[in-house]
């Protein structure tokens, strides 16, 4: 079934290319269907681009999904036009009556900063809380999964000596798990963060339950809630460019960056990009998608409590 997307979205015509098949909401309304209502939190700065990858994952299953972007009123974006915002973008104020049936909350260019510190801190905890109340099964990515764990659990964040920058292989500590249906037995996962958690600080809760890890770069998927709350600290929705795009941005600004590991072909940026993340990328959303909203999810949307 396709995506339900908002009129005029630029992601849909750039998926379109893609052979992805979306609609509009003009076309959807014409569906006697009750979709999947999932609420994106867009907190990266260049939201068109991360509009269309977490789009993009979630075009790839049989259900039909309508998506809603939600914003924040103590923050303005610098790197999105404010046309845009305007018009595909709704303030959580206006929102917060809505249930919803998923929820996925993105990463931020704020990690070298204490969370209390971050000018939205309040509002975003808040956003936390109701989710708790009014969405069936949150994913919160990168920095949304620190701050969650921190806000929800007490689990702290690091400050790492050198940024987390590549490509790494992960592994599935509980393999049958429903979240991992369809995964090898190794699988490979983007990480750009300059922070971290740490394993033995999950471990002590009690509601925490770690469902996969790397060596090279940790902790990566956290369960709580009985499939509730997600927290991923890397980032499988990223397409295959944006780490080169990344290093490239950095090299520019002179800032002291390493090359992404595990990334481009012989180590070599001429040579291109191997990519091996994306057909587990689309398993880990699909199966989100199936097992903890849809399967858990009630038809009548109000009655999720």
């Amino acid at each position: 079934m396709p995506l339900n997307l908002p009129d005029k979205l630029p992601a849909i015509e750039l998926l379109k290319e893609e052979n992805i098949f979306v609609i509009d909401n003009s076309r959807a309304t014409q569906q006697d269907i009750r979709p999947l209502r999932i609420v994106i939190l867009n907190l990266m700065p260049l939201k068109i681009t991360t509009e269309t990858d977490l789009i993009r994952l979630l075009s790839n299953t049989p259900l039909q999904v309508e998506i809603q972007f939600m914003k924040i009123k103590s923050h303005t974006s610098k790197n999105t036009p404010i046309e845009h915002m305007k018009a595909f973008y709704t303030d959580f104020e206006e929102m917060r009556n809505g249930k919803y049936d998923g929820m996925i909350i993105t990463g931020a260019p704020v990690e070298l900063m204490d969370f209390e510190e971050v000018s939205y801190w309040s509002e975003i905890t808040e956003i936390f809380d109701w989710a708790r109340t009014h969405v069936m099964s949150t994913l919160y990515i990168c920095w949304a999964a620190q701050a969650g764990l921190y806000h929800h659990y007490g689990v702290p964040k690091y400050t790492l000596d050198k940024k987390m920058f590549g490509i790494f292989e992960h592994r599935p500590l509980q393999p049958l798990h429903p979240i991992f249906r369809g995964f090898d037995d190794v699988f490979f996962v983007p990480h750009s963060r300059h922070t971290d958690i740490r394993k033995e600080d999950v471990l002590k809760v009690p509601e925490l339950t770690l469902l996969s890890e790397s060596d090279e770069a940790g902790v990566h998927l956290v369960m709580a809630r009985g499939g509730r709350e997600f927290f991923v600290t890397g980032h499988s929705e990223y397409s295959p460019m944006t780490l080169d795009a990344e290093y490239r941005r950095d090299l520019g600004k002179g800032l002291p960056i390493e090359m992404p590991r595990n990334y481009y072909v012989d180590d070599n940026p001429d040579y291109g990009v191997r990519v091996r993340w994306r057909a587990h990328a689309n398993l880990l959303f699909s199966n989100w998608l199936n097992y903890f909203v849809y399967q858990e999810t009630p038809y009548n949307i109000n009655e999720i409590a």
